[in-house]
């Protein structure tokens, strides 16, 4: 039997890159077939939690393969059916919002949008600030929409970031062999620490 392959997206939700860097760690020990996929943001940005260059060698080095990162790479993801699963890790409200509305004008959104003409699952791991605010809609809107499943999440810091919430990245195995059932991994909304 082939391994499972995955399409392993960051957006620009820097603060959570290490603990996706070690979920993409334990799906490769696990057996899965990652390949990385980055936004603009996730592939060209330094930031205080680490250098651009830093994270794409990280990506590289875990999954053993090139970065996507354009969007005209993500584009023949569908065509080709190159995964049994695609995960964004993490996922932004901007990108949210280009998946709730059909947008996809970065490797991402359009890694996404290829990977759905299949009928393929798609594992989104929330992190952003506005998820019970200007989020919350888009969230609404995807976890109806067919073929998307979500990491479990909750608020992160219920007193200085009310409206806050993240994924549980050491949830991604669990919730990426769900998504593969085409199955939710419950419950979708954890309590806050």
């Amino acid at each position: 039997m082939s391994k499972i392959k995955i399409g392993y997206a960051l957006t620009g939700s820097f603060c959570t890159f290490e603990k996706s860097f070690a979920a993409m760690k334990s799906l490769v020990s696990l057996g899965y077939d990652l390949t990385p996929i980055a936004s603009f943001n996730a592939y060209n940005l330094s930031t205080r939690f680490g250098s651009c260059e830093e994270n794409r060698e990280k990506m590289r080095e875990i999954c053993k393969k090139e970065i996507i990162r354009t969007v005209e790479e993500a584009e023949p993801i569908g065509p080709k059916k190159m995964f049994d699963l695609l995960i964004v890790a993490p996922c932004t409200s901007n990108t949210l919002a280009k998946l709730a509305c059909g947008i996809n004008d970065t490797p991402v959104t359009m890694a996404v949008k290829s990977h759905l003409r299949n009928s393929r699952p798609v594992l989104i791991a929330v992190s952003t600030n506005d998820a019970l605010s200007a989020a919350a809609k888009n969230i609404g809107a995807l976890q109806n929409f067919k073929g998307y499943y979500f990491v479990p999440y909750r608020q992160d810091d219920i007193l200085k970031k009310p409206m806050s919430m993240v994924a549980d990245f050491g949830l991604i195995p669990q919730a990426a062999e769900a998504a593969l059932e085409f199955t939710q991994l419950q419950p979708t909304v954890l309590a806050a620490e």
